[in-house]
C-alpha cells in the first residue's frame, strides 16, 4: 500500500514509530500473550503502565506536583459540562473568551450549568484574530476564564496565555497541548482530546490543579467528577485502555525526540515554510491575523474557489490527504500536527507551487 501524508485535523497522523511499536505489540504485549486491549485495567502490567505514562507526561510538561493528571473518556466536548460543573455553582459567573467554533460551543453547553459572561467574541473579525486582551470585559468575581488557545477550524491562535485575571484559567488545549512548552503553572485546567498530538480518539487528558478539586455539586456525575476520578487513579470505571496505551507510547516518543522543546522548534519551522509559501504567492491566501496564526492548523483559499475540487483531487492523487477545509469556512486546511514530517510540509508546498504554475 503506497504511504500518504495525512493532513488531517483529526483523529490525525500518529508517528510512524509508535505505529510500528503498537502493530509489534498488538497480540502479544509485554509477554503477556494478549493484547493490550485483551488486558484488565486493574492488572499489574496496564496499572505500571498508567502509572508510567503519567511519569513520562509530567516529565514532557514539566507538571508540578500540585496538579492532578487525569486519562478519562468523553473527548474535550465532555469538558465543555464537566468545567462548570466542577468549577462554579449555577447561580456563580464564568467568563468566556471565543475566538472560534469551539470556544462558542464551550460557551452554550457551558451555560446550562453557569452563568456566562461572554468576556470577548471575535465574531466581528469573523474569527479571525483574538480581541485585545485589555478590551476584555472581565466579571469581578469570576470562578473561572475560559479560553480556547488553538482554534483547529479557523486557525487562530493564542501564542501566549494573557495574564488580565485572577480567575483560574480554563483552557481547551486539544491542537496545542504537547505541540510546544507550556507553563501549567498559569493554568487551573487544561483539557484536551488526544487525537491531535497525543494519540488516538478516545481520549481526554484533564490537568486540574489539587485546590479545585473537591468543589463539584451534587448532581455532577461520577463520570465528569474531576475528583472523583482523582482518587481512583481515573479508573473509577473502566478506561480507555488501547487509547491510553497509544498515549503512552507517543509520550516515550516525544522524550526520544529531545522533549517538547525540540517538537516546538520543528513545529515552528515547518509552519514557517507553509505560511511562506502561502504569503508569497498571489494565487493562495490566509485570512488570520498575522499575529494569531496557528501553528498546528493552517487554512488557505485558492484565488479561485471553483479549482477547490481539482486542487483536493490532485493532491490526493499526490500522496497529499486530508486537506478540505471545514464546512463551515471552505477551502483548504492542513494540520501538521507532531507527527507530520518537514518533508511533509516540503512535499504539499511544492505541491502548492506546481498548482499554481498549472492554474494560476
Amino acid at each position: 500500500m503506497a504511504s500518504v501524508i495525512n493532513f488531517s485535523p483529526g483523529p490525525a497522523a500518529l508517528p510512524r514509530e509508535v505505529m510500528q511499536q503498537a502493530q509489534n505489540e498488538f497480540l502479544d504485549w509485554r509477554g503477556t500473550g494478549m493484547s493490550v486491549m485483551e488486558v484488565s485495567h486493574r492488572s499489574a502490567e496496564f496499572i505500571e503502565l498508567a502509572a508510567q505514562s503519567e511519569a513520562d507526561l509530567r516529565e514532557l510538561m514539566a507538571i508540578p506536583d500540585n496538579y492532578r493528571v487525569l486519562f478519562l473518556q468523553g473527548g474535550a466536548t465532555l469538558q465543555f459540562c464537566a468545567v462548570p460543573l466542577n468549577l462554579a455553582s449555577p447561580e456563580q459567573t464564568a467568563d468566556y473568551v471565543i475566538t472560534g467554533s469551539w470556544g462558542k460551543k464551550a460557551k452554550s453547553e457551558g451555560e446550562r450549568f453557569v452563568q456566562i459572561n461572554v468576556a470577548a467574541d471575535a465574531a466581528d473579525s469573523s474569527y479571525t484574530t483574538v480581541p485585545d486582551p485589555q478590551s476584555w470585559q472581565l466579571s469581578e468575581g469570576a470562578t473561572y476564564l475560559h479560553l480556547t488557545p488553538n482554534e483547529t477550524i479557523g486557525g487562530v491562535e493564542m501564542h501566549e496565555i494573557p495574564n488580565v485575571s485572577d480567575a483560574p484559567v480554563v483552557a481547551d488545549m486539544s491542537s496545542t497541548l504537547l505541540s510546544r512548552p507550556v507553563d501549567v503553572s498559569r493554568f487551573g485546567v487544561i483539557y484536551a482530546g488526544a487525537q491531535k498530538n497525543v494519540g488516538q480518539a478516545g481520549l481526554t487528558l484533564v490537568i486540574v490543579r489539587d485546590d479545585l478539586l473537591g468543589h463539584a455539586s451534587q448532581q455532577t456525575p461520577g463520570i465528569t467528577n474531576y475528583k472523583v476520578m482523582a482518587d481512583k487513579d481515573s479508573m473509577w470505571n473502566t478506561p480507555p485502555t488501547y487509547a491510553w496505551y497509544m498515549a503512552s507510547l507517543v509520550f516515550r516518543w516525544l522524550k526520544e525526540q529531545g522533549g517538547l522543546q525540540v517538537i516546538s522548534d520543528r513545529n515552528d519551522v515547518k509552519a514557517a515554510k507553509l505560511y511562506a509559501a502561502i504569503d508569497g504567492s498571489g494565487f493562495y491566501s490566509n485570512p488570520v491575523d498575522v499575529r494569531y496564526r496557528s501553528r498546528m492548523n493552517i487554512p488557505f483559499t485558492l484565488q479561485d474557489a471553483a479549482l477547490d475540487a481539482v486542487f483536493l483531487q490532485e493532491s490526493k492523487e499526490a500522496g497529499l490527504v486530508n486537506l478540505k477545509g471545514h464546512r463551515s469556512v471552505g477551502g483548504m486546511r492542513a494540520s501538521i500536527y507532531n507527527a507530520i514530517p518537514e518533508q511533509g510540509v516540503d512535499a504539499l508546498t511544492a505541491f502548492m507551487a506546481n498548482f499554481e504554475n498549472r492554474h494560476g
